[in-house]
Parts: C-alpha cells; sequence; structure tokens
C-alpha cells in the first residue's frame, strides 16, 4: 500500500529526530516502509533493511533522501546472526552510530495446528522473535558503547519492537504467529528492565488490522471490510501510518519517560468488542 494514504503526513514535525540515526527492518513494503519515511520525514537518517525487494527498497531509501537526510538499503536476513552483526557494523561504519532501531520484519507461515509443519514454526519463531533479539543485541551494545549524546538525544537509545495485538489475543490457526508475538511482549519488557538504567528506552508497538499486502484480502472488498470492522470499535481499519507516527513519538524526547511499554495501535481492538453488548 502507498504510505502516503492514511493519516497526513503533515503531523510528522520535520526536525523532531533531527541528527539521529535510525535502522528499521523489514522496510520495503507495509508498515516497515511507512515507518522508515515517517522517521526520514522527521529529520532521522535511515537505513532501510530489507531480504528481498532490493529495487522497492531503494525506491524506499530514495524518498527518505528527498527529505534532505541520508539514506541507504542494506540487505540481511535478520534470523541469520552473521547477517545482522554484518548489517550493524556496517551502519555504525558508514552512518557513524545508530540511535534508533526499529525491529520490524516479520512473517506468517498459517496453517492449522495439526498440519503445521516444524519449518513453518521455525521459519515464524526465527524471523518474528529470533530476529528481534539479534538486531536488539547489536544495536544495544553500539548504544552502551556511545553512552548518551545530550545534543540528539536524552536517551543513549531507542529500541522499539513491532509487536502486534496477537501478543494478547489469541488466533487459531496462527499459533506460530501469536506465539511469536507473545514472546516479543516478554523480551521487550526483560530488555526494557535490563536496559533502562543505561538510559537505553525499549518499547514494542502494536499494530491491530492495518492495510498492507500481507493482509489485503481480508480489507480489499467492502464485504471483507464488514467482517474486519465487527472487531474495531473506532470503525476504520488502520493505515501504515498510523503504526508510522507511533513510532516516531515513541523514538523522540517526548516519549522520554515512556520504558518498557507496548503501545497498541488498534482501533480498539483489543478491547474485545464482543463484550460491548454484554457477549
Amino acid at each position: 500500500m502507498d504510505s502516503t494514504v492514511g493519516a497526513p503526513q503533515g503531523v510528522i514535525p520535520a526536525r523532531l529526530l533531527h541528527g539521529q540515526k535510525a535502522l528499521v527492518t523489514g522496510a520495503n513494503s507495509g508498515i516497515g516502509k511507512a515507518t522508515a519515511i515517517g522517521l526520514g520525514r522527521a529529520g532521522a537518517d535511515v537505513v532501510v533493511n530489507y531480504v528481498a525487494g532490493r529495487e522497492a527498497a531503494e525506491e524506499v531509501a530514495a524518498e527518505i533522501a528527498s527529505f534532505g537526510v541520508r539514506s541507504a538499503a542494506y540487505e540481511a536476513d535478520v534470523s541469520q546472526e552473521d547477517q545482522v552483526v554484518a548489517m550493524m557494523d556496517r551502519m555504525v561504519r558508514e552512518f557513524g552510530t545508530i540511535d534508533i532501531l526499529v525491529a520490524n520484519a516479520g512473517l506468517q507461515r498459517d496453517a492449522s495446528v495439526t498440519e503445521m509443519t516444524l519449518a513453518q514454526w521455525q521459519k515464524v519463531i526465527d524471523v518474528n522473535l529470533t530476529g528481534q533479539f539479534l538486531c536488539a543485541r547489536e544495536a544495544a551494545k553500539e548504544f552502551r558503547r556511545r553512552g548518551v549524546v545530550p545534543d540528539v538525544s536524552r536517551s543513549a537509545g531507542k529500541i522499539i519492537c513491532m509487536s502486534s495485538v496477537h501478543q494478547i489475543i489469541p488466533w487459531a490457526g496462527h499459533v506460530n504467529y501469536a506465539s511469536s508475538k507473545g514472546g516479543v511482549q516478554m523480551m521487550m519488557q526483560t530488555l526494557a528492565q535490563e536496559l533502562a538504567p543505561e538510559k537505553i528506552r525499549v518499547n514494542a508497538v502494536a499494530p491491530g488490522a492495518i492495510k498492507t499486502p500481507i493482509n489485503r484480502a481480508a480489507w480489499e472488498t467492502p464485504e471483507a471490510q464488514k467482517d474486519l470492522l465487527r472487531l474495531i470499535p473506532y470503525d476504520r481499519v488502520g493505515d501504515p501510518d498510523d503504526i508510522a507516527h507511533a513510532v516516531v513519538a515513541l523514538a523522540s524526547d517526548l516519549m522520554d519517560y515512556v520504558v518498557g511499554t507496548t503501545l497498541y495501535v488498534d482501533g480498539g481492538m483489543t478491547l474485545f468488542p464482543g463484550f460491548a453488548t454484554g457477549g
């Protein structure tokens, strides 16, 4: 989906993140793309990570660069330790440091529990959970090495984990995905507890139903959207920019006292709307 669709881009202050260096994983489409563009619009230099789709990633980087900041596309599979280490080393070498990590890369391999293969289970856990851990670990090393630079940010670094409402809402037919996001929640909180004394802030954003290519069938037709809206009290399906705005805010010093929190951006999906009339 075109990241310009949705909430107006003008709500992002152009210099809110000026001078900061951000890495967004899985940033060549969907939520990752909108988030990378939002960070660039807020004044950050942005590395656009991708595992496939180089041309799309380079297009995102070019759009970000049009805001007068630096951007580059880096290929790396976040589930592979050596590739994550190499990506972070390259970023520090080429951009000087990292201030913001948005661990966004994720995927689905759906099946009923009796039909799900070990490969389907493992792939989702490897990317959605282990990938976030590896990226967070490497970012934390650089944050710790560099420390706080007051002219840049009040914190030594920010890690924002992209989770899902399914970290707390069970999802039949998606046990691997829901388990990975439940793991992200506890990983984020544990990292936040461990790293906060070093002025490293760790938080998460949990999207609800968002219009991205991965779930197009759930919102593209009027019939599908009507069914989906039964789960959303706010009566609209989210856009990728809704997530981008949340990430930009969490990454900024406006949220400097926010630590170990999940921000649900879901139109009220986690309010369990089925119980609005007594269940």
